[in-house]
């Protein structure tokens, strides 16, 4: 058995780690032929990695040209630490205002530590303004790569 049989996660573990962060390292293809690779907030609605960007911005342009993109979320210090998922797919824009809207409300929810003290108004403010100059987009997963090296340690090492 290959090493990369005994990391690779189960699809729930893949969820779960997913669901357990909040920032995600985007890559999309730029018109040079280099990624272009961001780190964006996002949050997981229907089992897909959900965000927002503005509509202008150099990713959004991206994936109108072109809508493959690579997710990657991972965890770990050390190397029997690292876990990641790799996801591999189409991003699939999302232009219904109401839709960006609740994009939006997720991740400002999911962010909320990094803006304590802000109020309920002010949050929802920010939203509804934001979101009329963004697009939402919704990765289609093609393919999920995963690897977990606590896996590689003996149960009595293991987390």
């Amino acid at each position: 058995m290959k090493q990369r049989d005994l990391v690779a996660m189960t699809s729930a573990e893949a969820m779960e780690l997913l669901a357990a962060n909040r920032k995600v390292q985007l890559a999309s293809n730029g018109k040079d032929g280099f990624p272009h690779l961001v780190t964006m907030y996002y949050v997981l609605i229907d089992g897909q990695v959900t965000f927002w960007t503005y509509r202008r911005s150099q990713k959004a342009l991206n994936l109108e040209r072109d809508p493959r993109i690579s997710c990657l979320v991972e965890t770990g210090e050390q190397y029997f630490d690292l876990r990641g998922v790799l996801v591999q797919g189409m991003a699939r824009r999302i232009e219904n205002p109401a839709v960006i809207a609740e994009i939006g409300r997720r991740i400002t929810a999911v962010i909320g530590d990094a803006i304590a003290g802000a109020d309920a108004d002010a949050l929802t403010a920010y939203v509804e303004n934001a979101a009329r100059k963004r697009y939402g987009y919704a990765v289609e997963p093609g393919r999920i790569i995963s690897w977990d090296h606590t896996k590689l340690l003996p149960p009595a090492a293991a987390r």
